[in-house]
């Protein structure tokens, strides 16, 4: 976080400043050469969930995906920060089922259900990040290596996992930072180029030689066939752009205000990250920036319109104000 980044979102009420969102975001091309952008883009951030395709490479690369017999489902649910409905139980089980393991193998900490009561019981199953992570386990147990050990950052997984971090950010893996997420798997601090450049080389891997292409078109066909998967059936803004542009445009938000995506055949990849770790703060930017370069439709942003709109409206229905994004980009020829 840069204190030089501008203002990219104003919340109003009536006429008066309600709210504010400061913020960087950039848009680059395969190669990471910056297209477009506001704010400090070479800041370094954690991307936390906005990585998790980079994260899943290891799963199809390694083998272990085939070897397990696992489907399109089961790769949906690897990338994804789900709500956990029964449509993510269900994935999560039978992916833990065909590697040999329960719920017990996985590290990532009880959770709740997206919009469960208080008093409802938290489990690992339900964690938001458990399709990660049964990823992880297969290709530990492909390994043969202690599932115990799947989270180590000196082990055989999670160094497959960096090595794919760094090979597709292009950020030299000396100088990736390695942290803790809020799921107990590393994550990764690196400028937000580079994850701009990831997303971009994921949706548009022709250059990448041709295992690594394969698995990346298996992943983002696999987004496309199943959104509700990546993030949820209900008010979720993943699923909602992939669903809504057919998987043409693969977008993944990560925890405190990142959002990063890849779109499909324009050779772009686009990043944000709002400084008070607000998600909603990029709601707005990222359509603003999709609709700015011609990379979305009219009907698409119609489409999303509960995500982008410029009206807000209380419980009743009533006008009571609006959002401004504050068009602060490098690029003033569009």
């Amino acid at each position: 976080m840069r204190e030089t980044n501008p203002i990219l979102l104003r919340l109003w009420r009536n006429d008066s400043l309600e709210s504010l969102h400061r913020g960087a975001w950039v848009m680059v091309d395969t190669s990471g050469s910056v297209i477009d952008g506001a704010g400090e883009s070479d800041q370094l951030i954690f991307p936390r969930s906005a990585t998790k395709s980079l994260q899943a490479l290891p799963l199809v690369e390694s083998g272990a995906f085939d070897h397990y017999g696992m489907d399109s489902k089961n790769l949906a649910l690897a990338l994804s920060s789900h709500s956990g409905e029964s449509i993510h139980i269900e994935v999560a089980t039978n992916g833990l089922h065909r590697i040999g393991l329960d719920e017990s193998a996985l590290r990532c900490g009880p959770q709740r259900r997206f919009g469960s009561a208080s008093d409802a019981p938290a489990t690992r199953i339900t964690n938001t990040c458990s399709g990660k992570h049964v990823g992880f386990l297969a290709v530990s147990q492909s390994l043969g290596a202690d599932p115990a050990d799947y989270l180590d950052p000196a082990g055989e997984v999670q160094q497959l996992v960096a090595a794919a971090v760094a090979e597709t950010t292009g950020v030299d893996p000396s100088q990736l930072g390695v942290a803790t997420d809020g799921c107990s798997a590393p994550t990764f601090l690196m400028p937000l180029t580079g994850l701009a450049t990831a997303l971009a080389r994921i949706t548009n891997p022709a250059e990448f030689e041709t295992a690594r292409a394969n698995a990346c078109r298996r992943m983002t066909d696999a987004a496309a066939a199943h959104p509700e998967l990546v993030a949820g059936s209900h008010e979720r803004f993943c699923t909602d752009l992939i669903r809504v542009t057919e998987g043409r445009v693969f977008g993944k938000f990560g925890a405190e205000g990142i959002f990063s995506l890849g779109v499909v055949g324009s050779d772009v990849g686009f990043a944000c990250k709002i400084d008070d770790g607000a998600e909603r703060g990029f709601h707005a930017i990222v359509l603003h920036v999709l609709r700015r370069h011609d990379l979305i439709s009219d009907a698409e942003v119609a489409a999303l319109d509960c995500w982008g709109s410029p009206v807000l409206r209380n419980w009743d229905g009533l006008e009571v104000g609006r959002t401004e994004v504050v068009d602060t980009s490098s690029s003033s020829a569009l």
